[in-house]
């Protein structure tokens, strides 16, 4: 992709409709969406809240998803508080973030001179809320803005959240990348560090590997989320980049509640290499930062219930969190959303996803334009 064209002189052109407005002096607002965590104990229960208040997770009318996130997060709060603890008291999340912030601002800024960019990190559920972020773009003189989720595979219940919560709090025009399952970039950031950690863990062989993601209720992919599909995309272009006799299983964590969630779980497949007498490398295929998910659930509690069936080996991978690969993948991004003013794209620009997944980003009510 080839820089803009250098605008030096104020241009008396008007705006050309709905999307990025045509100017000489671009402050473009990169918004880069997460779903937040707490920074401290007293965050904890109030985040949980916020959370389960969301009607894109509980989707119940109010006040009924008022009142039944009330409880959960009081029912929650001492367990969460305590996996919370683990990590010195909050989520590690903002300044994984910022981190990747300050990482793509510094390699988008190379690659484009003549606009000025300032990545903002947009939290969904805790501080930097994304209506506080919409205040201070605005307040930085943003003139545009590019959304970009840090969430590789679209879901109604995260990017669509995040999109949805932003559109209610900026008018500033925006072009949006909806998802980035399988760029070659992305893929290689993780086989990178597949490989790595197999060979750290003393290049076992033919090790099984668990591509592990954040469950989702069955019901919501029934409805048409993508999200499933999506992630076996990843797998699929990940996969490619590895050793041809390996073994692989996809698989999905963090269920809550009784209801039933898209499988088999993270923790059956544990299970099950126990069984076959085989060591496990993990990889959250659906996680950019280290939170709550990968360093107590995988590395602690998964950790140990590796040891209890005494797996010849268990590693997980690290997040992606600022590997110079995956920051050129969201760079590429950025330039891509730059070439197309006003649009939701995918990596490809196009739609990704079969018709039978109607919430698709491209085909979801309210998303298939940015204003």
């Amino acid at each position: 992709m080839t820089a803009l064209p250098q605008e030096d002189a104020p241009s008396s052109e008007p705006d050309k409709g709905p999307g990025l407005r045509v100017m000489t002096s671009r402050r473009i607002a990169i918004i880069l969406f997460n779903l937040g965590g707490p920074d401290k104990q007293e965050a904890v229960k109030p985040f949980l809240f916020n959370l389960f208040n969301d009607k894109a997770i509980i989707s119940l009318p109010q006040p009924f998803r008022f009142f039944l996130a009330k409880l959960i997060s009081g029912s929650r709060e001492r367990l969460a508080k305590a996996n919370y603890a683990l990590m010195g008291g909050g989520s590690p999340i903002l300044p994984e973030t910022v981190k990747q912030s300050d990482a793509l601002e510094a390699a988008i800024s190379k690659r484009i001179s003549n606009v000025t960019f300032k990545c903002f990190p947009a939290m969904r559920y805790w501080k930097p809320f994304t209506k506080d972020v919409a205040q201070a773009a605005e307040a930085w003189g943003a003139t545009d803005a590019i959304l970009l989720p840090l969430y590789p595979q679209f879901s109604t219940t995260t990017t669509a959240s995040s999109l949805g919560e932003w559109r209610k709090s900026s008018n500033l025009p925006t072009s949006t990348i909806c998802c980035y399952p399988a760029g070659a970039q992305f893929a290689q950031a993780h086989a990178d560090a597949i490989l790595k950690t197999w060979r750290d863990a003393g290049s076992p062989e033919r090790p099984r590997l668990l591509f592990s993601a954040h469950g989702l209720p069955q019901s919501v992919v029934d409805r048409g989320d993508p999200y499933q599909w999506q992630v076996e995309q990843s797998v699929a272009a990940v996969w490619k980049l590895l050793p041809s006799d390996w073994e692989y299983r996809i698989c999905y964590q963090s269920r809550v509640g009784p209801m039933k969630w898209i499988g088999p779980s993270t923790e059956e497949e544990i299970h099950r290499a126990a069984a076959d007498g085989v060591g496990l490398i993990v990889s959250p295929i659906a996680f950019v930062s280290e939170h709550v998910e990968t360093l107590v659930e995988r590395d602690i509690e998964y950790g140990q219930l590796a040891k209890s069936l005494q797996l010849p080996f268990y590693r997980r991978t690290p997040a992606l969190g600022a590997d110079p690969r995956f920051i050129d993948a969201l760079a590429d991004l950025v330039e891509r959303a730059l070439s197309a003013p006003g649009k939701v794209q995918s990596e490809t620009g196009g739609r990704l996803c079969p018709a039978a997944h109607g919430l698709c980003a491209q085909a979801h009510i309210g998303l298939g334009a940015a204003r």
